[in-house]
Formats: C-alpha cells, sequence, structure tokens
C-alpha cells in the first residue's frame, strides 16, 4: 500500500477536523475511506458518527486532484495511487 497525503479545503477541511493528514491506501477509495476512519477516531464517540456523516456528504460533492492531476469522473475505487502522492479534497466553492 502506498502512504499518500490528503489535504483537505473549505468544507472539507472543517469537516475532516485538519487540514492534512497522511493514510495508507492503494486507490482514491481506499484514502477517502481512511480518512474517514480517521475522523472517527479523532472525535469521541458521541460526535463521530455526526462528524463523519459530514465528511462522507461533503467528499460526495467533492473534486479531486491526485499530485495536480483531476481525478475526474473516474470511480474512485479505479483511481490508483502512487506512493507519496498528495490528493487535493475540493468541495465545490461559492462564486466563480
Amino acid at each position: 500500500m502506498a502512504i499518500v497525503t490528503v489535504r483537505y479545503w473549505a468544507a472539507a477541511k472543517e469537516a475532516a477536523g485538519v487540514a492534512e493528514e497522511k493514510v495508507s491506501a492503494q486507490t482514491l477509495a481506499d484514502a477517502l475511506a481512511a480518512g474517514l476512519s480517521a475522523v472517527r477516531r479523532r472525535v469521541g464517540a458521541r460526535l463521530a458518527q455526526e462528524r463523519a456523516e459530514r465528511l462522507r456528504l461533503v467528499l460526495s460533492r467533492s473534486s479531486f486532484l491526485i499530485d495536480g492531476d483531476p481525478a475526474g469522473t473516474r470511480p474512485p475505487e479505479s483511481v490508483t495511487l502512487p506512493d507519496g502522492c498528495v490528493i487535493e479534497v475540493l468541495p465545490p466553492f461559492a462564486g466563480g
């Protein structure tokens, strides 16, 4: 498995509770699941489900860059990750 950095921006950063984290993942789907698991570990049990659900909602609406290249509309489980890559989680932004 690759060790990758996930960087959260705007609403994703707020929902995740951190700006970035390192996770072990083979695919983009693995990395996103690892981020959700990390949220559950960071917050107390009372808040874990609410926070994870908020992050899940943000992720479902987000775009992803992997080392600066858009992941596009490919299913996250089909996007393989190289070791050391950086995933940028970009939620929709207001304005133009």
